[in-house]
């Protein structure tokens, strides 16, 4: 099973996700792609390991993503990543090509064993960025959002702390 949960800033979407995962196994693996580049950073981190609590287990891919799913994703355990949006930052940054991770991460979901819940943030609904780098981002994430939605079985949209189904895995 593949759940992707999709909102905005501060829309509860990973408390939601957190939620979702914890009801569907009692191995957890949390997959952080956040990387504390200053003390705000550092501290929203410390506060979703907190939150978490001593049940998960924490594995750091800022940019190997397919690779940590591969390794951690077993028929027991739940996968949570959170968030494919600093996952696309970090791709972007570091120079790699879009299209080449974001393909070798959607092969990876769909062979996948488990459980996994994969969050994003939904950022083509606001106002049209006013850098060329802040439109590349912005059609980059809308991109990845629509071709990680194809490969999970289940969609949702976070807004306000609600969940709205957008897809619905079949029974």
């Amino acid at each position: 099973m593949r759940t992707l949960i999709l909102g905005g800033a501060r829309s509860g979407k990973s408390r939601y996700a957190q939620a979702l995962a914890e009801a569907g196994s009692e191995r957890r693996v949390f997959i952080a792609t956040a990387e504390a580049h200053d003390e705000e950073m550092a501290d929203r981190i410390a506060r979703h390991v907190a939150d978490r609590g001593e049940s998960w287990r924490t594995v750091e891919s800022p940019l190997q993503l397919s690779d940590a799913i591969r390794q951690e994703a077993a028929v027991d355990t739940v996968l949570l990543v959170d968030c494919l949006t600093l996952w696309l930052s970090n791709i972007l940054l570091a120079g790699r090509n879009v299209d080449d991770d974001v393909s070798a991460l959607t092969a990876t979901l769909s062979s996948a064993p488990g459980q996994l819940v994969l969050v994003s943030n939904e950022v083509g609904m606001g106002i049209v960025p006013e850098s060329a780098l802040g439109r590349a981002f912005r059609d980059h994430q809308g991109r990845l959002n629509q071709r990680v939605a194809a490969a999970c079985d289940t969609v949702e949209f976070v807004a306000a702390g609600l969940p709205l189904t957008l897809k619905r895995a079949a029974t």
